[in-house]
């Protein structure tokens, strides 16, 4: 399936997207008005304007052929028509160029390679590495070596206060602040470069694909996407300081497709702000889409929708704003006058909630298509609660695997599991570095062309924002390749594994045992779980041999036998013979799990992101706690 090319009909492709009238009729409005001014004889503007009018009315029936959203008006309805023509035409052009561009990775990569050395060659990072002078992919890295971020820190910091072409040529649009999964948050450099390549390469692929395996997307109902306004702050030479994700803000003209209004996001708090979510996608029984960054960031949602239900479905029925909402008065009274009393919806409502959130998301929104959300890596098993309880019977489409430092693979397969990208050959200069040597003194990475099916390696990547052959950090797994370019599935971050004695047990194998082990307490239903080795903990755990301590919060579950807890140990040791092997041996302890209070991984969740400065659109929960506070404070939240 995956060696299989696309087949392009070109003429059937365009009359399927109605572009042709779209097009005549715009061209022919302006020859109708422009005619008069250059003399142009008045029959033919005429006759044009006649043709226009068919044009649009050719449109206007295509929009009235398409499921819609309630209370849209002409032009709300015109201008989302447009934009989704123009992303899908977009979307068919990227993906055509991604499928010839997987038939000559190795040209292409190289072509990608020199167009980021060149571009940067009078720079003072250029200068130091001879770029005028590398010609070619084994030059480039013959000459520079394998970097981590210790060796970019000192230059972005001297961008960040000011001073030019230093590793760009460019000045950047933002500084960049990392999610800190795995490491304190990193500063790195966002350009232009990377945003349109990241739109093209990544979103309009996606969506081309969304609309291929999910036809009822082509449509123009509203989307409920839950993201928020970072909060930005000024280096010393005015450079925008934050994360590098969508967000209100950098999605303004497009506001028009979501039902949550633009004052919404004034809110003062991300609490206010995703009530206000949750109102108004509430009152709008057409949603055709949920859709974050993360599935983690849906899954909070449904979590605040099942604790303030009755709140919600209130302001529904009388059409105001909850008093407990903080909100000054100016934005109240602006949101209040979108909202009207709907009790028929309120009682509809009432009677969705009143039968329990499993398969809730379908019952509220019958003609609900997707759910669009990053589900791998640490948002998998927030992904999996989705499917399982809120969102059972709706598709979840993963669309792209990426980083601050860029794009890094699209997802093809949307209904595919686990979860697989394709990686792009145009985005960055990519090599692999095999799992085996990536605690070698002096690593020698792979190219594209030389990784095997079947193996595990770190990225190494040189992007579009000044990093040459960066660690990632990120492991994938090579599982198969679509024409030459390889398939991944992403594995773990180095720095999240949990290794007391070099047993080195990874979030993947975890997250299996800790699958297996749920099904065995009768009732419970995780919410968020992390581990931390005891190490960190110190004396806070008492003398004894090294081990796992394992925070969980459940649902439906107040208190776990030591037999349960022991459960837990039992599975991971079955999924892992050397963590078992190192039981066995008595080198480490024996697990603990603590079972935690209701909320308190949502209170942890505020505490990293004050702490690292991450917007919720980026956030990712640590599943192997580094800070000795963040356990400590979940230490003190154990009720069992």
């Amino acid at each position: 399936m995956c060696n299989k090319p696309w087949n392009v009909h070109h003429k059937a492709d365009i009359m399927r997207y109605n572009v042709l009238p779209l097009i005549f009729a715009t061209l022919s409005i302006a020859v109708a008005f422009i005619a008069p001014i250059n003399g142009m004889p008045p029959l033919l503007p005429t006759a044009l304007g006649i043709l226009s009018a068919a044009g649009m009315a050719l449109i206007w029936r295509d929009i009235r052929s398409k499921v819609k959203g309630n209370d849209r008006t002409v032009n709300s309805l015109l201008s989302h028509y447009l934009a989704i023509k123009v992303v899908g035409w977009l979307g068919k052009r990227e993906r055509n160029k991604l499928e010839a561009d997987t038939r000559d990775v190795t040209r292409l990569q190289e072509e990608t390679l020199l167009k980021r050395v060149r571009k940067n060659t009078d720079t003072l990072y250029g200068k130091r590495y001879d770029f005028n002078s590398i010609k070619d992919v084994s030059t480039f890295r013959a000459r520079h070596p394998v970097t981590t971020y210790e060796h970019y820190r000192e230059l972005i910091g001297r961008v960040a206060s000011g001073e030019e072409r230093v590793i760009l040529a460019e000045r950047p649009l933002l500084l960049a602040m990392t999610s800190g999964t795995s490491a304190a948050s990193a500063m790195l450099l966002s350009t232009r470069d990377t945003n349109t390549e990241f739109f093209m390469q990544g979103v309009c692929v996606a969506l081309d694909v969304m609309r291929k395996v999910y036809p009822g997307t082509d449509s123009l109902q509203r989307t409920t996407k839950f993201f928020y306004n970072p909060t930005l702050r000024q280096s010393e030479a005015g450079i925008p300081i934050g994360p590098n994700s969508s967000s209100p803000a950098s999605s303004r003209h497009m506001m028009n497709l979501y039902t949550t209004p633009a004052p919404a996001f004034q809110a003062p708090s991300e609490r206010d702000v995703l009530y206000l979510h949750l109102l108004f996608a509430l009152r709008d029984p057409s949603v055709g889409a949920l859709e974050s960054n993360f599935s983690s960031t849906l899954f909070y949602a449904f979590t605040t929708l099942q604790e303030r239900w009755q709140e919600l479905v209130e302001d529904v029925e009388v059409g105001r704003l909850s008093p407990s909402l903080g909100l000054e008065p100016r934005l109240r009274a602006e949101l209040e006058r979108l909202l009207r009393p709907d009790p028929e919806r309120a009682e509809q409502l009432r009677a969705h909630f009143r039968r329990g959130f499993r398969g809730v998301a379908r019952r509220l929104w019958p003609r609900l298509n997707l759910v669009l959300a990053v589900d791998s890596g640490s948002n998998q098993i927030y992904g999996e609660m989705l499917r399982e309880h809120y969102c059972q019977g709706v598709d979840l489409y993963s669309p792209f695997y990426a980083a601050t430092e860029g794009l890094i693979g699209v997802n093809l397969w949307p209904q595919a599991s686990p979860r697989r990208y394709l990686l792009c050959p145009r985005s960055m200069f990519c090599e692999f570095l095999p799992e085996a040597c990536l605690e070698a003194e002096l690593p020698q990475p792979l190219l594209m062309g030389e990784v095997e099916e079947g193996q595990s390696y770190e990225l190494v990547v040189t992007n579009a924002s000044g990093l040459y052959r960066y660690r990632l950090g990120d492991v994938v797994k090579v599982v198969g390749f679509h024409n030459q370019c390889p398939i991944m599935e992403f594995q773990y971050r180095r720095g999240q594994m949990l290794s007391l004695r070099g047993e080195k047990v990874s979030e993947v194998v975890f997250l299996e045992a800790l699958k297996q082990v749920l099904v065995q307490w009768p009732g419970a239903q995780l919410v968020d779980y992390c581990c931390v080795e005891s190490g960190i903990l110190g004396d806070s755990v008492g003398g004894c041999d090294p081990h796992y301590q394992v925070f969980v919060e459940l649902k439906g579950l107040r208190n776990l036998s030591e037999e349960q807890r022991y459960k837990l140990d039992h599975c991971l040791q079955q999924v892992s013979a050397v963590y078992k092997s190192f039981r066995s041996k008595g080198s480490i302890g024996p697990m603990r799990v603590q079972l935690v209070a209701a909320g308190a991984f949502a209170q942890l969740r505020e505490r990293m992101m004050d702490h690292s400065g991450t917007s919720p659109n980026t956030f990712k929960m640590q599943r192997v706690l580094c800070r000795k506070d963040d356990a400590l404070f979940l230490l003190g939240k154990t009720v069992s």
